[in-house]
């Protein structure tokens, strides 16, 4: 689970009214508590800053809240913006902000849930609280800092704070974790290195946190499923058993149950349009419907004469006065939107029979503007609005005046119906009134789970028949007062309020939701005044009218006949009857007046409870077991009093319809007469279809039930009416739950409403604002996942929350037995709402998936509710290595090894290969060659600032030589740090020192804005290689020994600092000679992804071989021109910018990489200014180009650059190929002449740097797809292109001559066949010699450097192991030699693999998987932590979206790669250390989470 939590201050004491208190005993006793739960975990960082932040008074304020609720008191609602009467203040003061939703109020289920808490109480167990910057959610979305765009200056990324927050990465930081050298065992645990307690760093505040995560997750929630063999290739997900003790229904299969039979009553009209006509001519005074004005006092009533004369005259005017006589706008038939407000039904009511009269088929929606409404339109084929002349005036509009065209909407003609436009109509113009049929009446829309808007259709007929059905139910008389308190526009509130009132002449006050929000009361009051018989309401009405009841001491209801609660199939109905009865029956209100119904759009109304006889018993309850309803079977509850459901009864079946139950899902089986299903309804009054949509319309309004046999029961066809139930005793309806808030759940069945009213039942007084809860199921790894999402108030405390938070989570547990896989808190006001106030699930659900919900608290429990995780692999033990290389051979798998060409038979007459040191061929060309130019250095204007040719670079070499020997007083073999930027100077003090017989260590400089991140690496390696001397230039000697170096390291104890700026013009008597082409010539330090710093011996013979095998690869010859944007200091990149010039000849241009920073076109541009056709870049190079140049691609062409010349574009890198940037580079450039075929990679590592190099002959570099699922196991499936799981791979160049590979199992050292994954070694002639350490560990130089396979190898060759795992692949091209081609493909590091549940990952294809989920992911980077995945996200939106990221990123992780994420880390762009080569530092990162130095904006850990 995911936790967050912003600190705030403490709720006032009894601020809460005494009504909540009583809901239920607080629960505050059972508090996890833990150390972590205190304010003051906040990270160390900034933690005076935050300290002032928080002792400082302040407001605590939310994102996205009315500034209205920031000021509110705790124990008053905010006034809706419609509310400025003064006479609304006093029924504030009882109604707090935090209110429960009463629709879910039951004491006896607040019982339960605190009975289950205490069962929690023993087990108390610290939860980690989630760790968040206090910035957060403070500043408002646009305070949130746009980095700027060219960062020059890196951050300090070993503790990033967020200011430092860049979008440009610190490109040139290479960070070894303090005092880490190679020298330790590969496979030891790098944790031994660091001082721990149980494996975890004592100094670490984090630390304690993830051992408390790591408590919480030993225990398992569930017992372990019985587990099962899993298949190398296939991977079955776990598919939970049946419980063996789960209950079954066991009664008979139900019949279907009739209504009394509808009279027959002699006066009835033959249509509603002609009961409209009667009274209108008849009873014109007599009042048909009154509005309130916002106070709630009657403003306006409309007579029967007058909706007659008035729905007469709009009728005329639709038919008639609308277009010409020849073209009318609307015929009979044709579709029409009703726009009106909730606050005038009389306009409304006008409109509809208008439209009635005219014989068009009115439409009625909400207020203008939703999307999804504007589907309705479309499907209805709706051209035509007709709207007040108000809210015409209210709607947006254009510049030129004309009505903004919504989103998804079709294009509407609008037409105002106010009176004043009307045309009277002729005398002798008499509407058509028929005898109601079945053509449609009116269309009423529907929200289905899914979010889209499907029109219902009622047929003349059925609005008829339902009116006369609702007439003989609810025992209607002519004159009768009603007061309706719901939505007029549909549902109850249309066919009692506005249909069946003109049916039998009654008189509905309408009381609109404006005026329930200010005035709660006024129902009540209307009911008293107007002594009305009958009153609309929903559950939250009776809920409000006992919160304001105090005002109002003598107001009676004994008027009312009935009270008809028309949400009273929600179960949760049966508490706020019973409490409303307890409080009113003392004012008048009879218990038997009190009539739940069930109704849906669908089925209209399905069963309604009859108004009963004074003095009757009160009809009965269902006290049900809810571990059997998710079964969908009925059991009284006998067991567990805590996990009951009391469900009242919703009356009988309509007159004249008929009920049957069917199965929920699949063909529609009757149920049995136990079991829960989906009531069906057989009648005339119901929906005929969904308009415009065929397919649906048939599997709802045209069910055929179907008996256990599967044949049909019957010809008459049912309706679905979305409602769950069952037909109980005395064939009363009992309704359990609604379709769309079903939630299956690894096959048992849950209602949304249920998980609701538990958690408003822990006491949500102090977190939730107005009981506001959304319940919904996501789909996640092959199950759906319950997410709760709730309103938190804006005064609630952090403590508050996550204490709320966490009951909840156990309370759910206890009840539902069913975990919750998210929990989130957003800000009140925040949901999306319905246009009558409600929660929208649907969009609530959609921003949820797509991040755009905003919480400000979650917490996520991925552990306890994922349990259908594939069984973890068992390493299969005993089998040796020949056992498996004799399997293979036995299979006819080719033992994977691969060579380049072999270097003994190229013919080779260069005269260079009678040399066998470096400094002679230099000496050579300076003597044979000497005005031949070897190196022109460029800056960022592209012009060149240093040029050198053969005798210049001998002369300069020559002189450094003398410096050593004069100033350094050196001996030869003596090591000296290089400390220069890139450049000629580097590569001259490079020969310096080979010519007086030392050994040079180039270093890459610090960096002088960023002394205290990057000077210890340098300080480090001049210890590790024990220099004697620093040669540099003056600007960097005098930042050596500056006042900021000195705060960074010591100073005082550098060896001896030369600058080689002014060189005297001296030179050595005599230059040195090594004596055998053994000895070292240099040493090669890097810091590799995993943090360690290594250095390695190159011996002269290395060199020579490994510059000879660079020439034949690329055809380099000293006509030649190469371009080089690389960093000179390390691998291959070193080799290029100082080595293969001098053996080859060829003329290097070289390209600074950070002189790009101020000019992205300087590489493309020297290429193509210079016709370059062999270029050399890093990913990091590459990635600014694609980045920076992309879209302008058209100025590239305006400055005239042009890469049709270029044949290869090399990437240096010793990594896993990045293809997706290669091709978009490829994609991208390819208009200014760039050959798609020319990119390609090379692979190298520490012990060899060049083993692959495409180069200029040889085949084009193959791709292959693999099953992601296979690489886990080390097993290599090649699959299609677009398979699921797939992994796109390419080949890292052609290996070098002289070069051979093998694929071997790292641990048995076995070979393996080529459909395995193995570690990649090699052999070669320019292997490095060993490590240079201070330890001089023997065993390790001989695993690395000198070790043999454990089988197989006759010949007892030398092997170097490169740490890399891979493959090799046999192709159908033909290599250079004739042969088939054998492709070497490089996976990942084996020191960055992930061993998680007995399988192998690799960071990047997680990473990869989780930067796609969401778009404010800038970069993210992922390790393990004592078997924990954390995962480190950086935020590149406004810290808003934080919290957004942390349920994505558990998703994706789950679905794609079937690991549950342990920590989410989300981080300032920038905060993810990268290297020199471009490549993240994961070690680093994580030794800098553990160390708590990140300064996070989020952490979160999932239970």
């Amino acid at each position: 689970m995911i936790i967050f939590c912003l600190y705030s201050t403490a709720p006032p004491e009894g601020s809460e009214s005494a009504v909540l208190i009583a809901h239920g005993n607080c629960l505050s006793h059972l508090c996890v508590k833990c150390d972590s739960c205190s304010p003051r975990d906040i990270t160390q960082k900034g933690y005076e800053k935050k300290r002032a932040k928080l002792l400082a008074p302040y407001i605590p304020q939310t994102h996205g809240v009315d500034p209205a609720l920031q000021k509110e008191p705790r124990n008053q609602t905010p006034a809706p913006a419609a509310t400025s009467a003064p006479s609304s203040s006093k029924y504030h003061r009882a109604r707090s902000g935090g209110a429960r939703d009463e629709r879910y109020r039951s004491d006896i289920h607040t019982e339960a849930v605190q009975a289950a808490l205490a069962k929690h109480k023993e087990q108390k167990m610290a939860l980690p609280m989630p760790t968040k910057r206090r910035s957060t959610f403070v500043q408002s979305p646009a305070d949130a800092c746009t980095p700027p765009e060219n960062f020059s200056v890196p951050p300090d990324v070993t503790a990033t704070t967020s200011s430092s927050s860049s979008s440009a990465r610190p490109a040139t930081i290479d960070l070894p974790p303090s005092g880490i050298v190679k020298g330790t065992h590969k496979g030891s645990n790098r944790s031994s290195l660091m001082d721990t307690a149980d494996g975890v760093p004592v100094s670490s505040r984090v630390s304690t946190k993830i051992q408390q995560l790591l408590n919480t997750l030993k225990r398992p929630k569930r017992p372990p499923l019985k587990e099962f063999f899993v298949d190398d290739f296939e991977e079955i997900v776990e598919v939970p058993q049946p419980d063996p003790n789960q209950p079954k229904p066991e009664g008979r299969q139900m019949t279907p149950v009739k209504g009394e039979p509808l009279g027959v009553v002699c006066n009835w009209p033959p249509a509603l349009e002609a009961a409209l006509q009667r009274w209108g001519t008849t009873q014109a005074k007599c009042p048909c419907l009154t509005a309130l004005d916002v106070t709630g006092k009657p403003v306006y009533t409309l007579t029967y004469g007058k909706l007659w004369s008035r729905s007469l005259k709009l009728a005329y005017t639709l038919l008639n006065k609308l277009g010409t006589k020849n073209e009318p706008v609307l015929k009979p038939g044709d579709r029409v939107a009703l726009v009106y407000p909730n606050n005038d039904p009389v306009m409304f009511m006008v409109a509809f029979y208008g439209c009635l009269l005219a014989e068009v088929i009115p439409v009625p929606i909400e207020d203008a503007g939703g999307q999804q409404i504007g589907f309705l339109l479309g499907s209805c084929g709706i051209t035509l609005a007709l709207t007040t002349e108000v809210c015409l005036k209210g709607l947006p509009k254009t510049q030129n005046g004309e009505i903004v065209q919504f989103k998804g909407w079709p294009r509407l003609k609008w037409v105002v119906t106010d009176s004043k436009y009307l045309s009277k109509s002729p005398k002798d113009w008499q509407p058509n009134i028929s005898t109601a049929g079945t053509e449609p009446a009116y269309i009423e829309y529907k929200t289905s789970k899914e979010g889209s808007v499907m029109g219902v259709t009622v047929s003349r007929i059925a609005m008829l028949s339902h009116c006369q059905a609702l007439s003989q139910a609810c025992n209607y008389s002519e004159g009768e007062t009603i007061v309706n308190v719901l939505d007029f526009k549909k549902d109850a509130g249309l066919w009692h309020g506005m249909l069946t009132n003109v049916m039998n002449k009654l008189h509905t006050l309408s009381v609109p939701y404006s005026v329930m929000k200010t005035c709660p009361l006024s129902w009540v009051q209307r009911v008293h005044t107007h002594k009305a018989k009958v009153a609309l309401v929903k559950c939250r009405d009776l809920h409000w009218a006992m919160m304001a009841h105090r005002d109002q001491r003598d107001v009676s209801l004994s008027s009312l006949r009935m009270l008809i609660v028309t949400d009273g199939a929600n179960p949760w109905s049966v508490s706020s009857c019973d409490a409303f009865l307890s409080l009113f029956q003392s004012h008048g209100l009879k218990p038997e007046a009190i009539c739940p119904c069930a109704t849906s759009p669908e089925a209209m109304t399905a069963a309604i409870r009859r108004p009963g006889v004074p003095g009757a018993p009160l009809p009965g309850r269902a006290i049900l077991s809810m571990n059997g309803l998710s079964y969908g079977v009925i059991r009284v509850n006998t067991e567990d009093k805590n996990s009951a459901l009391t469900v009242q009864d919703v009356g009988h079946v309509m007159p004249g319809g008929m009920m049957c139950i069917v199965k929920p899902d699949g063909s529609p089986q009757l149920c049995k007469t136990d079991e829960i299903g989906e009531i069906c309804v057989s009648s005339k009054t119901g929906g005929m279809m969904y308009y415009g949509l065929a397919g649906v319309t048939k599997n709802t309004f045209e069910v055929i039930p179907v008996n256990s046999a599967g044949s049909p029961v019957g010809d008459l066809p049912f309706v679905r009416s979305g409602l769950l139930g069952f037909v109980g005793p005395g064939s009363l309806v009992f309704v359990v739950g609604k379709m769309d808030g079903l939630l299956t759940v690894s096959g048992r069945r849950h209602n949304a409403d249920d998980i609701v009213a538990t958690g408003l039942a822990v006491e949500s007084i102090k977190t939730v604002y107005r009981g506001r809860i959304a319940v919904f199921s996501v789909s996640v790894f092959y199950d759906e996942r319950i997410v709760v999402v709730a309103e938190q108030r804006p005064d609630a405390s952090e403590e508050d929350s996550f204490q709320w938070m966490s009951r909840v989570l156990q309370a759910i547990d206890s009840i539902h037995q069913v975990g919750v896989y998210c929990l989130a808190l957003v800000p009140a006001n925040t949901l999306p709402k319905t246009p009558l106030g409600g929660i929208h699930i649907s969009q609530t659900k959609q921003h949820f998936l797509e991040g755009s919900l905003h919480p400000c608290n979650i917490l996520m429990c991925p552990h306890t509710c994922v349990t259908n995780l594939p069984k973890p692999r068992q390493k299969q033990p005993g089998v040796g290595p020949a056992s498996v290389m004799v399997g293979n051979l036995v299979a006819g798998k080719r033992i994977a090894q691969a060579a380049g060409r072999d270097l003994g038979q190229i013919e080779d007459n260069d005269l260079v290969r009678k040399h066998q040191f470096l400094t002679e061929v230099l000496q050579w060309r300076a003597q044979a060659t000497p005005d031949h130019m070897l190196f022109l250095l460029l800056n960022a204007k592209g012009t060149p600032v240093c040029t050198a040719t053969c005798l210049q670079l001998h002369k300069r070499a020559e002189r450094i030589a003398s410096v050593l020997y004069d100033k350094g007083h050196l001996n030869a073999g003596d090591n000296v740090v290089l400390l220069y930027p890139p450049g000629i100077e580097l590569i001259a003090a490079f020969y310096g020192c080979l010519y007086a017989g030392c050994i040079p260590v180039t270093v890459r400089p610090p960096h002088a804005q960023n002394l205290t991140a990057t000077l210890p690496t340098v300080r480090m390696i001049v210890d590790v290689s024990k220099a004697a001397c620093i040669l540099t230039t003056q600007t960097l000697m005098r930042l050596l020994k500056s006042r900021e170096a000195a705060a960074a390291v010591d100073v005082k104890t550098w060896p001896t600092i030369i600058d080689t700026d002014d060189l005297p013009r001296k030179r050595l008597p005599q230059l040195y000679k090594p004596p055998t082409p053994e000895m070292l010539a240099y040493l090669d330090f890097s810091v590799s992804t995993t943090g360690m710093l290594t250095g390695v011996k190159m011996s002269h013979a290395a060199v020579n071989a490994l510059c000879r095998a660079i020439k034949l690869q690329c055809e380099l010859y000293s006509s030649r021109q190469i371009a080089i944007c690389l960093d000179p200091y390390c691998g291959l990149g070193f080799t290029l910018w100082c080595l293969c010039s001098v053996y080859s000849g060829h003329q290097s241009i070289l390209i600074p990489p950070m002189e790009l920073e101020s000019n992205l076109f300087l590489w493309l541009s020297t290429v193509s200014q210079y016709k370059i056709r062999d270029t050399f870049c890093s990913y990091s190079v590459m990635e600014l180009c694609t980045k920076g140049l992309g879209n302008q691609v058209e100025m590239l062409k305006a400055r005239g650059i042009n890469l049709s010349c270029v044949r290869t574009c090399v990437v240096v890198a010793e990594e896993r190929p990045r293809i997706s940037l290669t091709q978009s580079f490829s994609k991208l450039f390819k208009d200014i002449g760039l050959s798609s075929r020319a990119v390609s990679t090379t692979f190298g590592s520490r012990v060899n740097v060049a083993i692959c190099l495409q180069g200029t002959s040889g085949p084009d570099p193959t791709t292959v797809y693999v099953d992601l699922k296979s690489l886990r196991h080390d097993r290599v499936r090649l699959v299609e292109r677009g398979a699921p799981q797939s992994l796109l791979l390419s080949e890292s160049g052609k290996i070098l001559p002289g070069v051979k590979v093998i694929i071997v199992n790292p641990e048995t050292k076995g070979p393996v066949g080529d459909s395995h994954l193995g570690e990649i070694w090699v052999n070669s002639p320019h292997t490095a010699s060993g490590y240079y350490t201070i330890y001089d560990n023997e065993s390790l130089q001989a695993d690395h450097f000198n070790t043999r396979l454990s089988f197989g190898d006759a010949a007892q060759t030398l092997w170097a192991r490169t740490g890399y795992l891979g493959f090799v692949r046999r192709t159908e091209l033909t290599a250079a030699s004739g042969d088939r081609h054998d492709a070497l493909y490089v996976v990942g590091a084996l020191d960055e693999t992930l061993e998680l549940r007995g399988l192998r990952y690799h960071p990047i294809d997680i990473e990869t998987s989780v930067s796609r989920t969401h778009r404010s992911i800038a970069e993210c980077a992922v390790f393990t932590w004592t078997n924990l995945l954390v995962v480190v996200v950086e935020l590149c939106g406004c810290e808003q979206e934080a919290l957004d990221l942390v349920p994505l990123v558990t998703n994706v992780v789950l679905e794609e790669h079937y690991l549950i994420v342990g920590v989410v880390v989300v981080v300032d762009p920038g905060v993810i250390p990268i290297n020199s080569r471009g490549e993240k530092q994961r070690m680093h990162l994580r030794d800098s989470f553990l160390a708590d130095q990140l300064d996070p904006i989020y952490v979160a850990y999932n239970m």
